[in-house]
Formats: structure tokens, C-alpha cells, sequence
């Protein structure tokens, strides 16, 4: 690979999880494990507005993390693809293998956030 071609890769791949860097478009991600949902589930069971909640789904589908179908007057969201349940799924065991160390790094740059997280592994 050329170094442009590089460059041009890892600049999708951090867009890419860009969208797996909100705790709302995780949670989103979680509620549309379970299939498909049009905004108004997504809204009740996340307890998200409805402006936030279509933000998030405007950036998981940017990243291509969700895909949506309209049927007549509604917008059905679910996950693009089942490799989608795979990365969650690796995402949470590398977590729970290395709580205390991502605990610590999100703590030196978001202290606020995370000073009343307790880490449990």
C-alpha cells in the first residue's frame, strides 16, 4: 500500500469508530442488536429525545454502522450488518480485559465523567 493509500485507510477506520465513541450510539447500537426499531422504540427504551436520538442515527449511518429502510410514514433502523454484533462483542472483551487500564485513560482526560465510575472487571 502506498503511504496515500494508508493514510486514506486509517482516516475511514477512525471515522468508522467514530461512531462507537458515544455512549448513546452504543446504547442505540445495543437496542438495534435486537432487530430492527423505527425512532419511536429507539426513543422508549434509550430514554433519548427524539432530536438526540435521530443525531446519533444520522452518525451511525454516516459511519455505516445502521442502515434504514422507510416503510410508508416510518424510518426502520437496524444494525448494516452482523459483523456489527461481532465488534461489540470483541469490544467488550478487550474492556473487560483491560478495565482498569481504559478507566485510567478516560479518567486523565475526562476526570468530571468518570471520578464517580467505579471499575468493576
Amino acid at each position: 500500500m502506498t503511504t496515500k493509500s494508508v493514510d486514506m485507510q486509517l482516516m475511514l477506520e477512525a471515522k468508522f469508530f467514530k461512531g462507537l465513541a458515544d455512549k448513546s450510539r452504543l446504547t442505540i447500537l445495543e437496542v438495534l442488536m435486537d432487530g430492527e426499531k423505527v425512532v419511536g422504540e429507539i426513543v422508549k427504551t434509550t430514554g433519548l429525545s427524539q432530536s438526540n436520538a435521530s443525531m446519533h442515527l444520522a452518525c451511525l449511518l454516516d459511519c455505516g454502522l445502521v442502515l434504514k429502510t422507510r416503510q410508508g410514514q416510518h424510518v426502520q433502523y437496524r444494525l448494516a450488518n452482523e459483523e456489527i454484533k461481532d465488534l461489540i462483542a470483541i469490544m467488550r472483551k478487550v474492556v473487560s480485559l483491560h478495565a482498569q487500564e481504559i478507566f485510567d485513560c478516560m479518567h486523565d482526560y475526562d476526570h468530571h465523567q468518570t471520578s464517580q465510575m467505579e471499575v468493576t472487571a
